[in-house]
């Protein structure tokens, strides 16, 4: 073996590209949403899919109550012998149920999507009544009476009637129940959790549905897709879905295509709150399993940890290189915000991580509502003392955390939520122009440079620090300059890709009134990038920069590109330019 980490060989190195979502800064804007929406799944077919959702928490989720394993099997079980084996049933029992598998969520579970009957606004006839547009199923094209949706539970968390049929709020007793109004809600957005011990592959009778081996992002094969649906039942957060229009399976694709020219993804990038973070972690892949069939569940988070690799060991890098990871791969590791908040800071969470899938889409518990309560009772709601004693007295807010984030494990939640309090504290001392208290850090089991460095990656990182993705393998700046279009290979007459319905190859934005609206012109790879300068910037665009057409939709206002005003001319220069127009 090409080295160690401590007392064991290192296996075999492999790279995943990851995300943390820090709770702290949501503040359920749904943006996200409608933009994966509006380049994903803005077709028919799938007008009932999110690949990203924003739920309210304590709630039901989307689809409702997917949390609850005991109904649709969801994820892995482990036997007595030590093994794991699909919730849902082995081979046998996937055999004996394939022309018909009863546990997977219903159009009711999630919701039946509708529009509204427009025409009859213009075309109903003259009359003392206003004309009004009912709602119609996108389904069945019938009158229908709109009962649930995505995001139905919007806000209204905490109630009795919603928050008592939270899966999570029932796993906490009757006690929890009752006092659930006199807390707080959070925001949690979710998309696919890209696994590293994914069940949906598993489950996957025909084999399409798989786990691309350079990026860790789980797929599906629509050339060998059958529509047999197993996948949606073996996946725990329902993030598989199903085309009732092509008979295909789909899911988040974590916007491969623009992951493999170094842009973050399209919530990331749109996230108005920026509480996304996409990075590189390194993994080894021969402690996958053994990880994820730990006995406790108490330990499975802390069993993930142990799968990372520290892309500053020599050694790791070593063995890296060995298994053909590019060193590009390696660096951004190194520099990987996902590495830095979930490894090195210990205040980033996996969700529900007794599913035994370790996923990687990471959360960083929210902390804002403590510091408001405190607030709201006339104490100093960011003073050190304050917060600690608030953390170590929340009977609820750590409860719940714990059986979203550490498999009903408290510790490595109050962990966090020390660590972030220590950070508020301490650089609250600091802004106020106070001297620096090291026992602020010290409490929380940190030092002052760490509380530092979390603060410059949680509240002033910027574009190139919160998204640190390297090409594809295959892309570097040499073959920037040959490749025209980008191109989903997804795109096309039903499929999934960013393209939209009926889209060709290389177009990589959908439709933007939806799938009659016609499509836009191609983007160019030259686009992303110019894309990306624009809004990393901190100066205003130069004039030499900028030459040839101004694109105005890319145009923040900064700078003058040449050709977008007039320039300055003498008396008399407008009229022989028109006459040499002529």
């Amino acid at each position: 073996m090409a080295g160690t980490t401590g007392e064991r060989p290192i296996g075999r190195v492999m790279a995943q590209v990851a995300m943390v979502m820090n709770l702290d800064k949501c503040i359920g804007c749904h943006t996200c949403s409608v933009t994966c929406k509006q380049a994903w799944t803005n077709r028919s077919g799938v007008e009932y899919v999110w690949f990203n959702n924003v739920e309210t928490r304590p709630g039901q989720g989307y689809p409702r109550r997917y949390q609850d394993q005991d109904r649709w099997k969801g994820g892995w079980t482990r036997t007595r012998s030590g093994r794991l084996k699909p919730r849902a049933g082995g081979r046998i029992k996937k055999l004996a149920t394939i022309f018909a598998n009863p546990l997977m969520p219903s159009i009711e579970d999630y919701y039946e999507p509708w529009t509204y009957d427009y025409d009859h606004l213009i075309s109903a006839p003259l009359g003392d009544d206003a004309p009004v547009a009912r709602p119609r199923s996108l389904l069945t094209g019938e009158p229908m009476q709109v009962r649930w949706s995505a995001n139905w539970d919007d806000d209204l968390a905490g109630g009795p009637e919603l928050a008592s049929q939270d899966p999570v709020v029932q796993r906490l007793g009757d006690q929890v129940r009752l006092e659930f109004e006199q807390t707080f809600m959070f925001y949690l957005p979710r998309i696919c959790e890209h696994c590293l011990n994914p069940s949906c592959v598993a489950s996957c009778p025909s084999g399409a549905m798989y786990k691309r081996s350079e990026d860790g992002i789980v797929l599906v094969d629509q050339d060998r897709c059958r529509g047999w649906r197993m996948c949606v039942t073996g996946c725990p957060y329902k993030k598989v879905y199903f085309n009732h229009k092509t008979g295909k399976a789909e899911k988040c694709t974590l916007c491969y295509p623009r992951i493999e020219v170094g842009m973050p993804t399209v919530c990331s990038e749109t996230c108005v709150g920026r509480l996304r973070y996409l990075g590189v972690v390194l993994y080894d892949a021969e402690r996958v399993g053994e990880a994820a069939a730990v006995a406790d569940e108490h330990d499975l988070y802390p069993a993930q940890l142990g799968v990372f690799l520290d892309p500053d060991d020599p050694e790791v890098r070593a063995a890296a290189r060995r298994d053909g990871v590019p060193d590009r791969w390696v660096e951004s590791a190194r520099r990987s915000p996902v590495y830095a908040l979930a490894v090195r800071h210990r205040v980033a969470l996996p969700l529900h991580p007794e599913y035994r899938t370790m996923p990687m889409v990471w959360y960083i518990p929210p902390l804002s509502p403590v510091v408001d309560a405190l607030a709201s009772t006339g104490h100093d709601g960011e003073d050190a003392g304050n917060l600690f004693g608030a953390i170590d007295t929340l009977r609820i807010p750590v409860g719940y955390l714990a059986e979203l984030f550490t498999a009903g494990d408290p510790a490595p939640v109050e962990a966090s939520l020390r660590t972030l309090a220590a950070m508020r504290s301490y650089m609250r001392r600091i802004n106020l122009g106070q001297e620096p208290d090291p026992s602020i850090a010290e409490s929380a089991g940190t030092d002052p440079e760490r509380i530092e460095e979390l603060y410059r990656l949680l509240a002033l990182a910027k574009y190139d620090d919160r998204y640190v993705i390297p090409t594809a393998y295959g892309v570097d700046d040499a073959d920037r300059g040959v490749i025209d279009e980008i191109g989903c290979s997804l795109d096309y007459e039903g499929g999934p890709g960013m393209g939209g319905m009926g889209a060709s190859h290389g177009r990589a934005l959908g439709p933007p009134l939806g799938e009659a609206s016609g499509h836009p012109d191609p983007a160019g790879v030259e686009t992303f990038h110019a894309l990306r300068m624009r809004q990393t910037s901190d100066a205003p665009a130069d004039r030499d920069e900028l030459k040839g057409r101004v694109n105005l939709l890319n145009w923040d206002g900064n700078g003058r590109p040449e050709g977008l005003f007039p320039g300055e001319r003498g008396p008399g220069e407008h009229r022989a330019d028109r006459e040499e127009d002529r």
